[in-house]
């Protein structure tokens, strides 16, 4: 599940804070909002997959944002409420939500539905995630975004580290020489820049790899340049 965004929305912090710890336990990144106006405008600044969605909040409830949303998006929306009647349910989802749960929810309950809801939202093509980024063991960069992460957790590339990282990427397993990066990397011949390529892989490493000086991901063939593992 690593590489997707889940925006929780309620007002309640706990609860906020509860679901993040369940989702991040499965490599899922969460962005959060305290109502549906928060809500909204995290979606016009961030890539989200998945909406969890309270429906009793201030400002703007649950019920409303979700409109607003379905004007122009189709993202998966899970309705979380304190209420177990079924007319707040058979709204919710005449208003465009795909499923629902009911406070106090099973952690196991809300993990299951989250992934259900992520591999439709997969299989069905409105997130093509095949096409948009590239994985090996929980280090993901999504070309569509420019962003990267790691196990979940987003790692900040300049824009430079974000290239060499792409390139050394969609090449899994091959080689590049110090000049090729550089050339490909620079767009631009190779003089003399070994220290420049070399100072750029080693603060790629020190964000993506939990030990630098034994890289999981990123290895140098010595004499030869620099891989990504397959």
């Amino acid at each position: 599940m690593s590489g997707y965004h889940v925006l929780v929305v309620d007002d309640e912090v706990e609860i906020r804070d509860a679901i993040e710890i369940y989702l991040k336990n499965e490599g899922i990144k969460v962005l959060k909002a305290k109502d549906g106006i928060e809500a909204l405008m995290i979606l016009e600044e961030s890539e989200i997959h998945l909406i969890i969605m309270d429906i009793m909040m201030p400002r703007m409830d649950g019920m409303k944002a979700t409109i607003k949303i379905r004007e122009n998006r189709n993202i998966p929306i899970l309705m979380l409420s304190a209420k177990s009647e079924d007319t707040d349910k058979i709204l919710g989802l005449q208003i465009g939500a795909d499923d629902y749960v009911t406070k106090p929810f099973n952690p196991l309950e809300l993990i299951a539905r989250v992934k259900s809801q992520l591999r439709r939202y997969t299989t069905l093509g409105v997130y093509k995630k095949c096409e948009d980024e590239i994985e090996v063991n929980g280090l993901v960069l999504n070309k569509s975004t420019k962003t990267v992460s790691v196990d979940g957790e987003e790692i900040r590339l300049t824009a430079i580290e974000y290239k060499i990282l792409k390139l050394l990427m969609e090449n899994r397993g091959r080689v590049f020489s110090i000049e090729e990066i550089y050339e490909k990397v620079w767009n631009e011949p190779f003089l003399s820049a070994e220290n420049t390529v070399a100072v750029h892989i080693r603060r790629i490493r020190e964000k993506i790899e939990i030990n630098p000086k034994e890289p999981k991901y990123l290895k140098v063939v010595w004499g030869i340049g620099y891989k990504i593992e397959k």
